[in-house]
């Protein structure tokens, strides 16, 4: 199924086999084999690569999903909506792993506290 929607959203944009595998810098050939089925378990790294140039998320890729379920605090508050999680994906798909987000978000509390803690 990941294979067929790869070559069905492939289609949709337009790109040949070749302009595809171009563009997500992956085999022509391992990207046909995946498109007929004959390889059925990419990794996740090459779903990546695939889902950038075809805008679709890797879940879409691997569910047929368009988008994620929302997850809900105590409260009833929306923790991650629908910007959030491409916000997420799409700093995986440019190669930010959790160290980098973890070391991100403590510079980003680090200028918050200079910036409450600043004297005059």
């Amino acid at each position: 199924m990941i294979g067929t929607r790869i070559k069905e959203v492939r289609e949709q944009k337009g790109y040949t086999l070749t302009e595809l595998a171009d563009l997500a810098n992956v085999s022509k050939s391992y990207l046909s084999n995946i498109e007929r089925s004959l390889n059925k378990n990419p990794s996740i790294h090459f779903l990546m690569k695939i889902a950038k140039p075809l805008h679709v998320s890797i879940e879409y890729l691997l569910t047929g999903i368009n988008q994620l379920e929302s997850q809900w605090n105590a409260n009833g508050k929306e923790l991650l909506d629908k910007e959030w999680q491409g916000i997420i994906e799409k700093a995986i798909i440019e190669g930010m792993n959790k160290e980098d987000f973890i070391e991100y978000i403590n510079f980003i509390k680090f200028k918050n506290w200079e910036k409450n803690n600043k004297f005059d």
